[in-house]
């Protein structure tokens, strides 16, 4: 198999650190350069139609598009360590935090970055930087939310480590492209838990 995956963006290195949390280190990764427009091109696109990166390409030539799916498919293949619940209340539990990361931290970080940013122009056009601003806003409101869950739990989604914070830390990575630090802001418990993630040497791949 083939994992389709393109340098400092965070969907891609969501799938990246969920395989170093198992282990997996013998799956080819091929860099596509969105910069360059790689991923719009017409080989690329017979892959991945909607020019989105990470894509699973099957040794029979199918391809498994979206982050949470791709995940969801190496979980079944390397269930140990499990990272996506062990029975149907946890996985239903960690799919909650996932979800909710994904959708109201991860996203708005995304458009705040990809409308303001100077070096994200290449992949947003047109920019609206007042959009970006307004996505900043919600995404801090959201990490301040986070803050209040991690000040009663070590986790996102509970007592251990998940998919959930895998997708938590690689959208505050991302975030430091919109001057966001949690320490900066006074949320102590969402810093230190960063730190701890960033501490596990999936953190550096």
């Amino acid at each position: 198999m083939k994992l389709y995956v393109a340098a400092r963006a965070p969907n891609p290195r969501r799938v990246q650190m969920f395989l170093a949390e198992k282990g997996v280190h013998d799956l080819d990764q091929i860099e596509v350069d969105l910069n360059a427009q790689e991923h719009k091109s017409e080989s690329f696109r017979a892959k991945s139609p909607l020019a989105r990166v990470p894509a699973l390409e099957f040794d029979d030539g199918r391809v498994l598009t979206e982050t949470r799916a791709i995940c969801t498919y190496l979980e079944g293949l390397h269930p140990e360590p499990n990272l996506m619940g062990r029975d149907a209340t946890e996985r239903a539990f960690v799919e909650m935090a996932d979800r909710r990361i994904e959708w109201y931290f991860m996203l708005p970080v995304a458009h705040a970055v990809r409308h303001t940013h100077p070096g994200l122009a290449p992949l947003e056009q047109p920019q609206f930087p007042d959009f970006g601003q307004s996505q900043a806003g919600k995404a801090r409101e959201t990490a301040a939310w986070l803050d209040g869950e991690l000040q009663r739990q070590p986790w996102i989604a509970g007592d251990r480590f998940t998919i959930a914070d895998i997708t938590a830390f690689c959208a505050l990575e991302f975030a430091r492209l919109m001057r966001f630090k949690p320490a900066d802001e006074g949320l102590s418990a969402l810093q230190a838990w960063r730190d701890r993630v960033a501490a596990r040497p999936s953190a550096g791949i």
